[in-house]
């Protein structure tokens, strides 16, 4: 049968976690920085078919695409690594060390391809800075500002909210890497993956790679938004709640109630690669 049982599930997330740690930086890089790029197309995409039909859930129905490209291609992208790659710890498999470099890697990628598809999608929709900015361009500015400026307005309370959004986006996120693993078949990762993306897109929280290319590209075409608006306003608590919302509400939450009873101990211990202070 194509399902895959839960408890086969967490084999594949422990088995994913161990193969995630063991790549190297050059690894990481390279398929961190192909995921930011694929988000920040999609993002695009989501928001010119919203634009264009005038119906927002058109846009988070199209944006799944790139979370599907990230799964088959076996990329990294770091809101799922904040529920896998722990999960070799829990097994006794790894040290933490091994995991806080991983994830250092892999968000410096994420970052490094989501600005650097940004910078490229600016020149794209302003013919290199002659045109004005209006359409996509004009709503990204305003997106950019609406996620940093305007929760700054709200003090405290713009910070709870953003952290609570990073907390339910990364719950639905991670899930759908986890998703993609009840299938054996092309089309059934594809489909079980779908879903959880299009219900965070659609319900509008706050995805930190997301916000690596919507914010700097917000700056780019003009957005009212300083580095500190972006990283505090925005950038560190969303990642916080990412790293809550995948690793409690998924990872673990799913390795606690389908746990293997004999956990196999044939894999070696994990190296962690070079640690990256971000």
């Amino acid at each position: 049968m194509d399902y895959v049982r839960p408890t086969d599930v967490v084999n594949s997330m422990i088995d994913a976690s161990l193969k995630k740690l063991a790549l190297p930086p050059r690894d990481l890089l390279i398929r961190g920085i192909l995921s930011g790029a694929l988000l920040g197309a999609a993002t695009t995409l989501a928001m010119t078919g919203a634009a264009t039909t005038g119906q927002p859930l058109v846009g988070a129905l199209i944006f799944p695409v790139a979370l599907i490209i990230i799964v088959l291609l076996n990329l990294e992208l770091v809101t799922g690594s904040f529920a896998l790659v722990p999960l070799a710890r829990l097994e006794g498999r790894a040290g933490w060390g091994a995991v806080v470099a991983n994830w250092s890697w892999v968000y410096l990628a994420n970052l490094i391809g989501s600005i650097a598809f940004g910078l490229l999608i600016a020149i794209s929709l302003t013919n290199a800075g002659k045109a004005e900015v209006t359409g996509v361009a004009a709503k990204i500015v305003s997106i950019a500002e609406s996620k940093t400026i305007a929760n700054e307005a709200l003090g405290a309370a713009g910070m709870v909210s953003l952290f609570v959004k990073g907390i339910l986006c990364n719950w639905l996120v991670s899930l759908g890497v986890v998703m993609a693993m009840t299938s054996n078949s092309t089309i059934g990762k594809m489909f079980a993956t779908w879903w959880a993306i299009f219900l965070f897109f659609a319900l509008g929280f706050e995805h930190a790679v997301v916000n690596m290319f919507l914010i700097p590209t917000g700056m780019l075409l003009g957005a009212k938004v300083g580095m500190y608006d972006w990283w505090v306003w925005n950038q560190i608590p969303v990642t916080l709640g990412n790293i809550v919302g995948g690793f409690l509400c998924t990872g673990l939450a799913i390795y606690a109630t389908y746990k293997p009873t004999e956990a196999s101990s044939a894999a070696p211990a994990v190296t962690a690669p070079k640690a990256l202070a971000l």
